[in-house]
């Protein structure tokens, strides 16, 4: 049997596979995603793709001879945006699909909130070059006679001074120590001996830290005594995040505020086993939705900007508050996931006290 091959489109062809090739790479779709929201120069593409400046060019350069992109000169640097309206039919249909697919990768979120970051920034270079003179000069100014901690510290005291404030998973105790004096006490906790030791150490000026060795899954803290509990960067270390939001909740007054900071939704791998982690990090709604299964109220979950020159996934900040009518269990007993007796919690938040003497 003789088969007749089927004719090569031939030069018709390339245009169409030439798009395809340029999509076949998840690089070159981040930075799709990213341009088709604004208009980056290379610096500030590699800046938020955390990618080589190099490997940015060689992708926008494909991105470019396949149509994909613009660019325009501004001063010394090439800006480059994806202007959708622009582009052929096909490629339109071929990128709306590829968006509606690809939007939810964790590394899109993270470019978007980076992407955040680094627009704030040209905006303030900006609106320091209209205002000239000292206007413009007095961050640095300011930044280089008095240093940048003193912005921190007015916030803090902000703090009502009467508070009783839970540092949970407190590491080596450089927030106790700097909540410390602008509240009336802090209970700092942490599983860790060695970190308890070093916050020991960080807070030996301040009479009113109270260390407490413990597992946040069964804090040694009375239930209703704190005004506010922080958790920073801890929760995923965890291997039950619900539970640990749920004592979280517990120690609270009502009114009480949570505030929780930890890692945006990624896919760094590698990194998480590096640090430790349990987890890649939270989407805002899977975290929006763990605060207020414990009963928190008033929840509100944000991605935090990215600092300049951070290598680290991008964070969130979560905050809730206790209303009035709120109740929550006893303590959980971690070795049964039980809920402990009131003579167990005491002993727990004893033995807490007595670990750091």
């Amino acid at each position: 049997m003789t088969t007749t091959p089927l004719p090569f489109p031939g030069r018709a062809a390339e245009p169409l596979i030439g798009r395809l090739t340029a999509l076949a790479d998840p690089a070159r779709l981040r930075l799709l995603h990213l341009l088709a929201a604004g208009e980056f120069s290379v610096s500030e593409i590699a800046e938020v793709v955390q990618m080589p400046q190099s490997t940015v060019s060689r992708h926008l350069k494909m991105l470019v001879d396949q149509g994909w992109i613009a660019s325009r000169a501004e001063g010394p640097a090439n800006l480059y945006r994806v202007y959708e309206k622009d582009l052929a039919p096909g490629a339109r249909q071929l990128w709306r699909l590829a968006q509606e697919e690809t939007g939810s990768w964790p590394e899109v979120a993270q470019d978007r909130a980076r992407s955040a970051a680094v627009v704030a920034a040209r905006r303030a270079g900006d609106s320091a070059s209209f205002f000239a003179g000292v206007a413009g000069e007095w961050e640095r100014l300011r930044a280089e006679l008095y240093g940048d901690r003193f912005t921190r510290s007015a916030l803090v005291a902000l703090l009502p001074a009467g508070w009783v404030v839970a540092d949970l998973a407190c590491g080596s105790g450089a927030v106790s120590a700097e909540l410390a004096p602008h509240v009336a006490r802090v209970i700092a906790v942490d599983h860790s001996p060695e970190m308890i030791r070093a916050a020991k150490r960080a807070t030996r000026e301040h009479e009113n830290v109270d260390l407490r060795r413990g597992e946040l899954e069964a804090l040694p803290i009375d239930d209703a005594s704190c005004d506010a509990a922080l958790m920073l960067v801890a929760l995923t270390h965890v291997a039950d995040p619900s539970l640990v939001l749920r004592e979280m909740a517990r120690i609270l007054k009502p009114g009480g505020r949570a505030v929780v900071v930890d890692l945006l939704r990624h896919d760094r791998d590698e990194f998480r086993r590096r640090m430790g982690q349990l987890r890649l990090g939270f989407e805002p709604n899977e975290l929006a939705r763990l605060l207020a299964e414990t009963g928190l109220a008033a929840v509100v979950v944000r991605p935090l900007p990215p600092a300049a020159g951070a290598k680290g996934p991008a964070l969130l900040l979560a905050t809730g508050e206790r209303s009035s009518d709120s109740k929550f269990d006893s303590t959980v007993d971690v070795s049964t996931r039980k809920p402990a007796s009131s003579k167990a919690r005491r002993a727990a938040r004893v033995a807490g006290e007595r670990t750091v003497r």
